[in-house]
């Protein structure tokens, strides 16, 4: 059964919890770090997104934003994700 839709109200704040693959790890440098953070206000900018507060863990991260829009969360983790996996699988490396 699907999950329900979320009911998104543009203006409102939201507590957004992104985690690891199988709780993974998602940072093993603080290049990594510094590369989420870059990425991320890009994306807010790009998708209208105010971001109040971040908090980076190693294996998860908390975001505290206001969309300005119905989408503008959706696509601004929707992207932010695709991008710092692809900065990720690029600078990985296979033992």
């Amino acid at each position: 059964m699907p999950r329900r839709a979320r009911i998104v109200v543009p203006g409102i704040p939201w507590h957004i919890i992104q985690r690891g693959n199988n709780r993974s790890a998602c940072f093993y440098t603080d290049d990594d770090y510094h590369k989420y953070l870059d990425t991320l206000k890009e994306q807010a900018e790009k998708y209208n997104c105010l971001v109040h507060a971040y908090c980076l863990m190693t294996n998860h991260v908390h975001l505290l934003l206001t969309p300005k829009h119905e989408d503008s969360a959706s696509l601004l983790m929707k992207h932010l994700g695709q991008r710092y996996v692809q900065y990720v699988k690029a600078t990985s490396f296979t033992w």
